[in-house]
């Protein structure tokens, strides 16, 4: 689907916080169907934003626990 986002759970270091917003942007980008939304939409679009960097960092944080725990 977002061929543009890259993996961020990577071997070698944690993701960035630059690279997880980054990630959710293109993300709600290509769900919403908008580049950059109309002022009547753009609170929605930050609200979404906002839940995907925030999904995704969980998700990264539980991950490496799980690794680290096998």
């Amino acid at each position: 689907m977002c061929r543009s986002i890259k993996p961020l759970r990577l071997p070698d270091r944690p993701a960035t916080e630059q690279e997880i917003q980054e990630a959710a942007l293109q993300y709600v980008r290509k769900v919403s169907g908008y580049r950059k939304p109309s002022k009547a939409n753009e609170e929605a679009f930050n609200k979404a934003l906002s839940e995907v960097a925030e999904a995704t960092r969980k998700m990264l944080e539980n991950l490496n626990l799980k690794v680290g725990e096998a």
